[in-house]
């Protein structure tokens, strides 16, 4: 089994990104999603630069660590983000969450094939019985979600595309370059210039910087920028770092589950019974694919 400091971050992950579902709801509206994700990313740089300077960590990157730095802000903080608000602008955020969970295939199919991470059998069980669960949770949010089947199949498109665009930089954290270089530097300048291609994306797509000067607004971006950004990607990082992409993806097995306990509180979810059985399923899941050996971690 894994050691307490993996556990606790990968808690710490789960029960963060599992309330962030909620969150972005409230970003979504006044505001175009590409600001949004631009504000997001804006204030988790400052978080992390502010903390690298308290911490003493080491900011001066080379121009291979900028460009580093710039691929893991494109593929996650620009490409995945962006892939994610709209489609939570077009199916439920819940169907979102649970098809989110699904980054562990891509993790471990992407460690397999360039970091020569092999697939235990042990592992390769607890996925499919996870697939299973989350099959089940997938059945019952698309029952719940009253899009038109255009609009569902342009969601799901979109929510899978941010699945591969998280994948991509989930493995990069694997290489020799990634593991070698610091957390919050990476982070902070990756946060960096995410945001830079998020405003220009939204100066070139709708114009000028929109706000909403609401309490519900503001809050939401500091909580997103600062806990479900800057903390909750250091940690998450640091886990694949320890274990390996396909493992620490399973993080966002539980995700949606943590989300459907928040929802019930905050909207009045009603269980059922395929909700119940997948979230149990998965959880079974995961514990088989987490007691599954480390695999080696190999550079391409």
């Amino acid at each position: 089994m894994l050691s307490a400091r993996i556990m606790i971050p990968f808690a710490i992950v789960t029960i963060i990104w599992g309330s962030t579902w909620l969150v972005i709801r409230g970003q979504l509206g006044v505001v175009p999603p590409t600001w949004s994700v631009c504000y997001r990313f804006l204030v988790g740089a400052v978080a992390m630069f502010i903390y690298a300077l308290g911490t003493k960590a080491p900011l001066r990157l080379d121009w291979r660590g900028h460009m580093f730095a710039a691929l893991l802000g494109f593929a996650q903080f620009f490409m995945n983000f962006n892939f994610v608000y709209r489609a939570e602008g077009l199916i439920t955020s819940g169907l979102v969450a649970v098809v989110f969970s699904l980054l562990f295939v891509p993790n471990a199919i992407f460690a397999r094939a360039f970091l020569k991470q092999p697939i235990t059998g042990r592992f390769l069980v607890g996925s499919l019985i996870a697939l299973t669960g989350v099959g089940l949770l997938i059945l019952k949010e698309a029952r719940a979600d009253t899009a038109s089947a255009h609009t569902s199949l342009l969601g799901l498109g979109l929510t899978l595309a941010g699945v591969f665009s998280a994948s991509a930089a989930n493995v990069m954290q694997g290489t020799d370059r990634g593991r070698g270089m610091s957390m919050a530097a990476m982070l902070a300048w990756g946060m960096f210039w995410g945001a830079g291609m998020n405003a220009v994306m939204g100066l070139v797509t709708v114009g000028a910087p929109v706000i909403e000067l609401t309490p519900v607004y503001l809050a939401g971006t500091l909580y997103l920028g600062v806990m479900a950004s800057a903390v909750a990607f250091t940690l998450y990082f640091g886990v694949i770092r320890a274990i390996g992409p396909g493992r620490a993806a399973y993080s966002g097995v539980i995700t949606p589950v943590i989300a459907m306990l928040l929802s019930t509180v905050f909207e009045h979810y009603h269980w059922t019974l395929l909700a119940v059985s997948g979230g149990v399923v998965a959880l079974i899941g995961l514990i088989v694919a987490l007691s599954a050996r480390k695999p080696a971690v190999k550079s391409a």
